[in-house]
């Protein structure tokens, strides 16, 4: 048996407005929330046990989840009273682990969508007698990212979070938001108070001569804290570009859930999902998006890499590229939303309200 704790407590402020009613994990990425992806990939990867840790929205969690049997595992939730950062979530959730001292423990992060193989990563701990193993991926520029360089047989070495000089720059190896902890490590971390795992387990464990142990995999990663990162996450998954056991429907250009109406003349391209209930009107063209439950697209409208919210609408002729709509917004006809453009949940934009200049 292995047992995990999925971390998802976080408040997904890079992602308002679409967190203002639903936490990060539970927004829709290819027509289930983006945590029954996680859930099912680590269920068919072996684990048999999640402890999910919540805090921010920790109400919504469970009514949909339930005790896990639906996806073949058990799964139980402790919440936090206050935020703990990833290591006091680590440590609280572990009261409800049954494994031995020396057992292997998953720990992964409810933002990250990835290709990496869990059971290999387990494998790799068991084999290395490692105190705490990490996914390591290399990016091209790694400074908004924890630096983790290793040695020859992986071993790591230094943890540098978000590098503010390049000559703390010393490696392209990031720290990937999934480990493995032995139970008797988590048990070390202090309790009742905030720590993170990144700037303080970590460092004060290789500090104590701990063998931590680097796994670098060269596999799909994305961290999905962005609009846009999450928006390519969902389409990814749409695509099959990354898989996941939890998509429901067949990979290809779109997913058009049960109850939505899609009108002849529409296209929909690039791993687009429109959501139960959704209307897309005649001419609309939707390419890489996320249409959510119940929301309208008005005729000739153009949709390009954007979240259109639960219940809202837009009008015919706009144009929205790049941006994000919230829940039950109306954004009128003849408007030009352009990337980084966020509309509140509920908010009204009047037709032709922002357009811009064909020069630009």
């Amino acid at each position: 048996m292995t047992e995990a704790i999925l971390l998802v407590g976080g408040q997904g402020t890079r992602l308002r407005p679409v967190t203002v009613n639903t936490p990060k994990p539970m927004v829709p990425a290819a027509g289930v929330p983006f945590l029954a992806h996680q859930i099912a990939r680590a269920a068919a990867a072996g684990v048999t046990h999640i402890v999910m840790a919540t805090c921010y929205l920790a109400e919504v969690f469970e009514p949909y989840f339930g005790d896990g049997s639906d996806f073949g595992i058990t799964l139980e939730y402790v919440v936090e009273d206050e935020p703990l950062g990833t290591g006091g979530a680590i440590r609280n959730a572990a009261q409800r682990l049954t494994g031995g001292p020396d057992s292997p423990v998953l720990v992964f992060n409810g933002d990250i969508l990835t290709g990496l193989d869990i059971a290999g990563l387990v494998e790799s701990h068991r084999a290395a007698d490692a105190d705490v193993s990490l996914h390591l991926v290399r990016v091209e520029d790694p400074r908004a990212f924890g630096l983790v360089p290793t040695d020859a047989d992986g071993r790591v070495l230094a943890f540098t979070e978000k590098p503010q000089t390049p000559e703390e720059i010393i490696t392209d190896q990031i720290n990937a938001g999934c480990y493995v902890f032995r139970r008797s490590v988590i048990d070390s971390i202090p309790a009742g108070r905030p720590v993170s795992v990144e700037r303080e387990t970590f460092p004060g464990l290789l500090a104590s001569g701990a063998k931590l142990h680097g796994v670098t995999e060269d596999t799909y990663w994305l961290d999905l804290g962005k609009p846009e990162s999450f928006v390519q996450a969902s389409a990814d998954l749409v695509r099959g570009v990354v898989s996941s056991p939890a998509v429901p429907g067949p990979r290809g250009e779109a997913l058009v859930l049960p109850g939505a109406q899609v009108a002849e003349g529409a296209k929909l391209t690039g791993g687009t999902v429109v959501g139960a209930g959704a209307r897309i009107e005649p001419g609309a063209v939707v390419q890489g998006s996320i249409v959510l439950d119940g929301a309208i697209l008005g005729a000739d409208t153009v949709v390009n890499a954007s979240l259109i919210g639960a219940g809202a609408s837009v009008g015919s002729r706009t144009v929205v590229t790049g941006a994000v709509i919230g829940d039950g917004a109306v954004v009128g006809a003849d408007n030009e939303l352009r990337a980084g453009v966020r509309v509140w949940c509920e908010a009204e934009l009047p037709d032709a309200a922002v357009r811009f200049s064909s020069d630009r």
